[in-house]
C-alpha cells in the first residue's frame, strides 16, 4: 500500500476523478494505492468468499460480495474491504456504483504492504461506521481474529488458527473448518 506523497486530502468527488488504471482507496481523506494481492491472499480469498456465500444462500442471510467494490463510508472514507456480508434486511444499502453505507460484517486479509492499514487504520474507521463484526485473516501465520463491536471499541471475539473450526457471532450457525481455507 503506497501513500501518495502529497498532504492534500481527498474526497469521494476527488477519487471519482482519478483517471488511471491503479486501485486507490480513501482512508481519512488520504488517497492510498492499493497494490494487486499475492497468490496466497487470493487463494484464502477465494476459499472464504465461495464458503461464506453457500451458507448466506442456503440461509438467505444477504449478500457476499468481494472486492474490488468501493464501500462509500463518508466523503473522505471509501475502502475496498477483500470481502464483506450485508445482511438481508440491509441490501438498500447495495447501489450500481458502491455500497452505501458500513457492512455488517467486513473481512480483510492482510499482506505486507496492507497490514498496518487494515489492522490500525481501517479498523478503526470500520468500527466507527458501524461494522458489526470485523475479521483480520493472517496468511502468514494462519490464523484469523474475529472482533464485534463494543460500547466503545472492537472487542477480541476469539482467534482461531489452521487447526480449529471457526464460528461468528454475527453469523449464527456458520462453521468453517480453517483447514480447509488455508490448505
Amino acid at each position: 500500500m503506497q501513500i501518495e506523497p502529497t498532504e492534500k486530502l481527498y474526497t469521494y468527488e476527488d477519487y471519482l476523478k482519478i483517471d488511471d488504471d491503479n486501485r486507490y482507496e480513501l482512508i481519512g481523506g488520504r488517497l492510498i494505492m492499493v497494490p494487486s494481492p499475492k497468490s496466497i491472499h487470493q487463494i484464502i480469498n477465494t476459499e472464504l468468499v465461495a464458503t461464506l456465500r453457500d451458507y448466506v444462500r442456503k440461509n438467505k442471510l444477504g449478500r457476499v460480495i468481494t472486492a474490488p467494490l468501493d464501500v462509500f463510508l463518508s466523503e473522505k472514507e471509501k475502502p475496498q474491504p477483500d470481502i464483506l456480508f450485508i445482511s438481508k434486511d440491509r441490501l438498500d444499502i447495495i447501489t450500481e456504483n458502491n455500497i452505501q453505507g458500513a457492512p455488517d460484517l467486513v473481512v480483510e486479509i492482510l499482506s505486507p504492504s496492507t497490514g498496518k492499514y487494515d489492522k490500525v487504520e481501517k479498523s478503526k474507521m470500520y468500527y466507527r461506521h458501524g461494522v458489526k463484526e470485523y475479521w483480520i485473516v493472517d496468511p502468514v501465520y494462519k490464523v484469523i481474529e474475529i472482533f464485534v463491536s463494543g460500547e466503545k471499541n472492537w472487542i477480541l471475539f476469539q482467534s482461531y488458527d489452521e487447526e480449529d473450526t471457526l464460528t461468528s457471532p454475527l453469523l449464527n450457525g456458520l462453521e468453517i473448518q480453517l483447514k480447509d481455507i488455508f490448505e
